[in-house]
């Protein structure tokens, strides 16, 4: 049986979707926090049972059975919820250990780093510490930057015509939808074990590019506006942005001035079949549902 965690997420909820088209649904079980909200996935054949990643007991039901199981990250704020995370993330690996599972997948990112700027990647790489120590077999995928993320960041740009951030550099923005493809073919066709290439679009925009195509879409100027890290914080701070977002926001520009989401690869291309979807494509649609 195939595990999914965070079925009620985006990510994991669009992976068992995909993988409904690929194999019966009686092979496919999800582990959710809240079973109600996965009830149509029940009805549809999908075993739902509740799992928590801070309770050790519900992982080893929801993972009875299982053969593989890809654990969706936890979501971490700052660098004061990584040890929480990892822990949280050894406690999905034992479980999936004790059900017996013949491999662990695991959303990782592209710049998992434990010298990273940015908190979520000294995240991931310890947990990719965690599945090399695990002595199971593993997938770990080095999922590229959220474009969902870029999104929220130009947000208010997209209505006051000015995109203001501190310096920053490419990142090669990619969609869940994608990246949920891949994973339901890495699952299926058992491919790509160990750490993963970067699955990412195929390229990486800075937000000057991102300001040149949201006025190109919006036809009129969005201009990209470079402030110091310190107005930048005190920006936030300003509009009410918690202290821990703000250092997240931060560690994001750091990184990425860096270029550690800069690359690109053509593995997550090969894997869906097709040219993953463009960051102005992703752009495009998004303004298309608000005006509409």
């Amino acid at each position: 049986m195939i595990i999914v965690t965070g079925a009620n997420g985006k990510l994991g909820r669009a992976v068992v979707e995909l993988l409904l088209k690929r194999v019966p649904a009686g092979q496919i079980g999800v582990s959710v926090r809240d079973p109600h909200q996965a009830q149509e996935l029940q009805e549809r054949g999908v075993r739902v049972r509740r799992g928590d990643f801070d309770d050790a007991e519900s992982l080893h039901h929801a993972f009875e059975g299982a053969t593989q199981v890809l654990i969706v990250s936890t979501g971490i704020l700052g660098e004061a919820g990584i040890p929480h995370g990892i822990r949280q993330h050894q406690t999905a690996i034992d479980a999936a250990k004790k059900a017996g599972a013949s491999r662990v997948l695991y959303t990782s990112h592209m710049g998992s780093s434990p010298a990273s700027h940015f908190a979520p990647m000294i995240h991931h790489a310890a947990t990719e510490k965690l599945l090399k120590a695990s002595g199971m077999a593993f997938t770990s995928l080095r999922n590229g930057y959220y474009a969902a993320s870029a999104l929220m960041l130009i947000g208010g740009a997209l209505k006051t015509g000015e995109l203001i951030a501190p310096e920053d550099g490419p990142v090669a923005w990619t969609t869940h939808s994608d990246l949920a493809e891949a994973a339901a073919a890495i699952i299926c066709e058992q491919e790509l074990n160990g750490i993963t290439p970067n699955l990412t679009a195929s390229e990486a925009i800075d937000m000057e590019g991102i300001a040149t195509i949201a006025s190109e879409i919006l036809g009129r100027t969005v201009r990209r506006i470079v402030v110091s890290d310190e107005e930048f914080r005190d920006r936030m701070k300003s509009q009410g942005v918690p202290e821990a977002s703000v250092n997240m926001r931060m560690g994001m520009f750091l990184a990425s001035r860096q270029g550690d989401f800069a690359q690109v690869d053509p593995a997550l291309a090969n894997l869906i079949g097709r040219p993953p979807k463009s960051f102005r494509e992703v752009l495009k649609e998004s303004i298309s549902r608000q005006q509409g």
